[in-house]
């Protein structure tokens, strides 16, 4: 691809023309993100690897129902999930929520202290354990607005939903968090 990057939406035209190279752009832009989405809702990384390759093969093959005004990304990510969710339900298992810290951020500062880096790992596992507890709902639909940061628009187009759904599931999923975080805090809780 030479000059300026393509928009989703001319890939997408030229992948449907043959171009492989298009495709296989669309798959470098967005396969981290649909392996996040894979982990959320498979629950391991091993099943959610297998359903992130596999929804993009599927994707692959449907690009000619993929509506060109539409934005690429929550499509992909609706066929990912529904690829990781039909995984988990052949399988039988209630997965544990398994999230990677992301390694595409970094912190800018000095590293933390020991006594810190321990009090952070001891609050994330806090939440996630909290996370956990939530309903399948609840946790993916705080998974995708805020781990994955989608934004509420993007959400409701991966969870297949209206944008007023996200936002009130989002605040009953957030109020239920609330609720399971003191227990798992201890007597500090969690500052907001």
């Amino acid at each position: 691809m030479e000059g300026r990057p393509l928009d989703d939406s001319e890939l997408v035209r030229r992948a449907r023309a043959g171009d492989e190279r298009a495709y296989e752009e669309l798959v470098r832009r967005h396969q981290d993100v649909a392996f996040r989405v894979a982990v959320l809702v498979a629950g391991n990384a091993a099943d959610a690897q297998d359903a992130a390759q596999e929804a993009l093969v599927k994707a692959y093959y449907a690009l000619d129902r993929f509506r060109l005004d539409a934005p690429f990304r929550p499509w992909l990510l609706r066929i990912v999930a529904n690829e990781a969710r039909n995984r988990r339900r052949s399988a039988g298992r209630r997965a544990q929520l398994e999230l990677a810290v992301s390694a595409q951020r970094s912190s800018g500062g000095a590293a933390p202290s020991p006594e810190e880096a321990a009090l952070a790992r001891e609050r994330q596992t806090a939440l996630l354990a909290a996370l956990n507890r939530l309903r399948e709902a609840d946790r993916e639909v705080v998974a995708h607005r805020y781990l994955l940061e989608l934004s509420e628009a993007e959400t409701a187009a991966v969870l297949g939903c209206r944008v007023g759904t996200v936002k009130s599931r989002l605040s009953r999923a957030l109020a239920r968090l609330r609720a399971e975080l003191p227990a798992a805090m201890g007597e500090e809780g969690v500052r907001t």
